[in-house]
């Protein structure tokens, strides 16, 4: 009888046990099968606090990028991102992360996803839409799944740098820094406001990474070339939108250029 007792309780922790792997790895799938739907995509927003959103906030395309950890944002004026979990059943959350501070015609747009982001703690794909949820309300937030082209050939003109106390117009009174790409052998060549420069380049998905810059040697007035070379060196990753090519420290956006 004791025997029969003992059996039974070892067949009721096994029992247990399955379950628990069971549901373990039914939850890691779940979490798995996101990778698919989300990361590595970029997500255009149409829609935020109930109304549609133009398909430009002042001249740019507003997007979501998830990655597997991070995420990173544009409302069509200051870039956003933060770290990013995602859990089973489609429980996802946003950390509040670090912004630049740029002062654009149109701020409402940036402010509403901003608080749409740190508000969603969920998330569904219905027909192609990804809708941000705060539990069973409406959505906060929706995008539409944003094909890139990523598109570096030809000739970019800075038109903002992030860093230095000096205002842009102030480092860059005469001539803007330009930077032009040889995608076939991965080389740059540019003026840096002063001197003229050349490099090499590779890139990765969305990660970019520059060899020694070589220059002329030119006397300048100014901090603007040393600002220049000093912040392209800190550059990891990029985004080419429209027009727009945005250079971009961890998921601070430290560089933008506009094509020429």
């Amino acid at each position: 009888m004791r025997f029969r007792n003992i059996l039974v309780l070892m067949m009721a922790v096994l029992a247990l046990t399955s379950c628990a792997v069971s549901k373990k790895n039914s939850d890691k799938q779940d979490t798995d099968n996101t990778s698919t739907l989300l990361i590595g995509k970029k997500w255009q927003l149409i829609e935020v606090g109930g109304k549609a959103v133009a398909a430009q906030v002042n001249g740019k395309v507003p997007f979501l990028k998830l990655e597997e950890k991070r995420y990173s944002a544009s409302a069509g004026c200051n870039g956003i991102g933060g770290e990013l979990t995602f859990s089973a059943n489609g429980k996802i959350k946003f950390a509040q992360g670090m912004s630049t501070m740029m002062a654009c015609p149109d701020m409402s747009i940036e402010q509403a996803l901003s608080k749409a982001l740190i508000t969603a703690d969920n998330y569904t794909i219905n027909n192609g839409i990804l809708s941000l949820n705060k539990a069973r309300m409406a959505p906060l937030a929706k995008f539409k799944l944003l094909e890139e082209k990523q598109n570096l050939s030809g000739t970019w003109e800075l038109d903002y740098i992030s860093g230095p106390r000096i205002a842009f117009e102030g480092l860059y009174p005469n001539r803007k820094p330009t930077m032009t790409f040889n995608t076939v052998d991965g080389k740059i060549n540019g003026n840096s406001s002063c001197n003229n420069y050349n490099a090499t380049f590779k890139t990765n998905g969305h990660q970019i990474s520059f060899g020694p810059i070589m220059s002329t040697k030119m006397a300048c007035e100014g901090s603007g070339e040393a600002t220049f070379f000093s912040t392209l060196e800190k550059v990891n990753s990029y985004d080419v939108s429209e027009n727009t090519l945005t250079f971009i420290m961890g998921d601070i956006a430290i560089m933008r250029f506009k094509r020429k």
